[in-house]
């Protein structure tokens, strides 16, 4: 009876001390057994391995290539262009022993990142005029960061595999003003096309009404060329005729003139009996 009162909590004894001693390391991560916080072993592959429990204790680390995301970032070009920058990395822990004794974990370790890559990104962007910034060398600026924060994280342990630019953006008030330039510069260019337009429209109208003019004066020229030909034939009819019949000529003018005057009603004329205009009525007379 005695002896079985002792066989339960040793057996809990073994049970919890196993417990406590057997640790798995996923593919994922890397491991760092510490005693007393001091580093005993590093185990970089995946299984079951053990400790002593209550004495030693496991850090976990990720081995996965990670992403950080850093704040945006106001950045002065060498022309004094300002320029809002919002990049991001990607890194990875290649020595877990150099990092937890230099950052002790992750969240402290992208603190430090973002520090360093804000503080490459001011130095190699800054010495750049903008519209280097904006072409294509900017790939070469870009290696040129991550070349430098590399050199930086090898102290913590850390492999920068990438460092990319998200975004690069005018600040606000800098936007507003460029907006506001081109705007004027857009309706400056509406008034010349508008004012070139109505030159040309009255260009045209001038042109049009003196080609009108031009082509009624060369009309009414015509016309009264015409004219002067038609009287000419007509005269020389009439020429022609008197010379063929004299007095049937004379007689037919007189016609003519009886018609215009004696025709309507409203006219009265007081003439001699005798006047030559009647001269073709004395036989009645008579």
């Amino acid at each position: 009876m005695k002896a079985g009162k002792f066989i339960l909590p040793i057996i809990i004894l073994i049970g919890a001390t196993l417990f406590f001693s057997i640790f798995i390391v996923k593919e994922v991560n890397q491991a760092i057994v510490l005693q007393f916080g001091d580093p005993k072993r590093i185990i970089l592959k995946p299984g079951l391995n053990f400790k002593i429990p209550f004495i030693q204790n496991v850090v976990f680390l990720d081995k996965r290539v990670l992403n950080l995301d850093t704040p945006p970032e106001e950045v002065i070009a060498s022309d004094q262009k300002r320029l809002i920058v919002d990049a991001f990395a990607r890194f990875q822990i290649i020595d877990p022993l150099k990092f937890y004794i230099s950052v002790g974990n992750e969240r402290v370790a992208r603190s430090r990142l973002a520090t360093i890559i804000n503080s490459r990104i001011r130095n190699v962007l800054g010495q750049q005029k903008l519209q280097t910034l904006l072409s294509e060398d900017r790939s070469k600026q870009m290696a040129l960061i991550q070349q430098g924060v590399n050199n930086e994280a090898e102290n913590f342990g850390i492999k920068i595999v990438d460092v990319r630019i998200k975004r690069a953006d005018l600040p606000q008030a800098n936007s507003d003003a460029i907006f506001r330039r081109m705007q004027t510069e857009r309706e400056r260019e509406a008034k010349e096309f508008r004012a070139k337009g109505a030159e040309m429209a009255v260009t045209i109208t001038s042109t049009a009404d003196k080609e009108v003019t031009v082509i009624l004066a060369e009309a009414e020229k015509k016309s009264e060329i015409m004219k002067g030909e038609g009287d000419g034939q007509k005269n020389k009819i009439f020429a022609d005729a008197f010379g063929q019949d004299a007095e049937f000529f004379g007689f037919y003018r007189a016609m003519q003139a009886y018609q215009k005057a004696l025709i309507g009603g409203e006219t009265s004329m007081i003439l001699s009996p005798d006047s030559e205009f009647f001269k073709f009525f004395g036989n009645k007379q008579k």
